[in-house]
């Protein structure tokens, strides 16, 4: 079984979209960047501690973290506070290319490595992340105002959902869409065929890949 350490629906119906199951047991991580730390390694981190926790409860299952951030000229925006920093942040996006990044960490159930040289007590992990490039058209103050009253920027990386009304802004992006809603579909799929997960099976079977450590 595959165990995604996230409350977030649009990941749950991805997974579910793409036809891989999965049960939900979210985790609360402080989502806060470290001194120094850029995107990549933000999200990245922030999707192993999420998954390690989850792990901790559940050996003998696959496990699932993901986070996602939005990040303009080296700036990290993740969701905002309230209405004031949803509202600076879209200020900070318009008519501007920035990029989504989402890291994603895969952990494999105990006792399913298999080189016998490692010790069956040990879980192996992998860790990865996807960039796509967001293009904005200039906002418009009635335009931010309009939106931000929508609340639809709430729990949202940058203060936007691609897939909703800010869409009518979005006038290109270069790489994963599924990404930039929150979790890079293509990506984590093949993580799961390295690891021996078959996606809409609800047991691991074996594969021809080698394992992956991380």
């Amino acid at each position: 079984m595959l165990i995604l350490a996230s409350a977030s629906p649009r990941r749950q119906e991805l997974l579910r979209n793409a036809g891989i199951s999965f049960i939900v047991e979210p985790t609360e991580i402080l989502e806060i960047p470290q001194a120094g730390e850029e995107g990549k390694g933000f999200v990245e981190r922030l999707a192993r501690e999420k998954a390690r926790v989850i792990a901790q409860h559940h050996p003998h299952d696959f496990v699932l973290g993901a986070d996602t951030t939005v990040v303009v000229d080296g700036k990290i925006l993740n969701k905002p506070a309230d209405a004031a920093a949803a509202a600076a942040m879209l200020c900070m996006l318009s008519g501007r290319t920035h990029q989504v990044m989402t890291g994603v960490c895969v952990i494999r159930p105990r006792g399913r490595n298999r080189l016998r040289t490692e010790k069956r007590e040990q879980r192996t992990e992998v860790v990865r992340s996807e960039l796509t490039s967001v293009t904005f058209e200039r906002l418009g103050q009635d335009d931010i105002t309009f939106y931000v009253k929508t609340g639809e920027w709430m729990d949202k990386a940058g203060a936007y959902g691609i897939q909703g009304i800010a869409s009518r802004w979005i006038s290109r992006i270069e790489g994963d869409y599924f990404n930039v809603v929150g979790l890079p579909v293509a990506l984590l799929h093949r993580m799961l065929r390295e690891y021996g997960f078959y996606a809409g099976e609800n047991a691991a079977a074996p594969s021809s890949h080698s394992s992956v450590s991380g």
